[in-house]
């Protein structure tokens, strides 16, 4: 599996460029702002190194998911290691060496595109995962529709766009 650090370092600023796109005061950030019961003068109270800091770790936590099923690459190299008796060589002719052949030379490069990594992004990591999280916590918060909306908007997004960068960047 190839791992692209430079690619996952881009791809985990992405959720503070488009928060910063979001959450402005003319897109989404008003109306957040009235559904989270924030002002202008609690946010003023933050520490906003700390708040920018954690937001680039927490990106680069969702890179290393997103280099995981952006591509498929993972999957491939989880069944190698098994296959293979931790080698990941196959044996040569073997049934598995034909298919790996194959899915080198006709599949994988499929998987590496903009496309591909976005749909993965938006579909696994945003709405079978990342929706059910935040509808649950917006239940238990006593949060409306418009929150649970823009929330999740703001990370289907982000997870389409670093899937997007993740798999294409190779």
């Amino acid at each position: 599996m190839n791992v692209n650090y430079l690619a996952m370092i881009v791809a985990a600023l992405i959720p503070l460029i488009i928060g910063f796109l979001w959450y402005h005061p003319k897109v989404f950030g008003r109306v957040w702002m009235i559904q989270t019961g924030m002002t202008n003068e609690s946010g003023k109270s933050m520490n906003m190194p700390v708040v920018f800091g954690m937001t680039f770790v927490a990106g680069l936590i969702l890179s290393v998911a997103m280099n995981l099923i952006s591509t498929h690459d993972a999957f491939i190299g989880g069944a190698l290691f098994y296959a293979t008796n931790k080698t990941m060589i196959p044996e040569p002719g073997s049934e598995l060496a034909n298919w790996l052949e194959y899915y080198n030379n006709n599949l994988a490069a499929s998987n590496h595109t903009f496309a591909h990594g976005s749909f993965h992004g938006a579909f696994i990591g945003g709405i079978l995962i990342t929706l059910p999280i935040i509808i649950v916590g917006a239940f238990f918060e006593r949060r409306n529709y418009k929150y649970i909306a823009i929330t999740s908007g703001y990370w289907i997004i982000s997870l389409a766009i670093m899937g997007g960068i993740i798999a294409s960047w190779r």
